[in-house]
């Protein structure tokens, strides 16, 4: 089992989508202080890394993803990166509407 976090120290999609729709209005996504995710993994037994530079992911990430043993890959990325594609919610919205329409 490997579990890879992608930290940016926001809620990530949340940030994302207050940047994008809302002019950078941030409420209530800063986690500055989060779980340390090595210490946490460690106490469930797992084996926890930090990758915090594009050296570190080069230089680990495949032998973490091909060893043999459970790990949580904590990779720091900058503050402020997004993630796409995104499907802006009125378009999820579009996409469900048929099931309302059911009698």
């Amino acid at each position: 089992m490997k579990v890879v976090i992608i930290n940016n120290g926001f809620l990530g999609m949340v940030r994302q989508w207050q940047e994008l729709f809302n002019n950078h209005r941030y409420s209530f996504v800063d986690l500055s202080i989060s779980p340390d995710f090595e210490v946490l993994a460690q106490a469930y037994g797992v084996r926890g890394v930090t990758l915090s530079t594009i050296e570190d992911l080069r230089s680990q990430l495949r032998d973490l993803i091909l060893s043999d043993e459970p790990v949580v890959i904590n990779c720091i990325v900058e503050k402020e990166e997004n993630v796409f594609s995104m499907i802006p919610a009125e378009l999820q919205r579009q996409r469900y509407d048929w099931i309302e329409r059911r009698p």
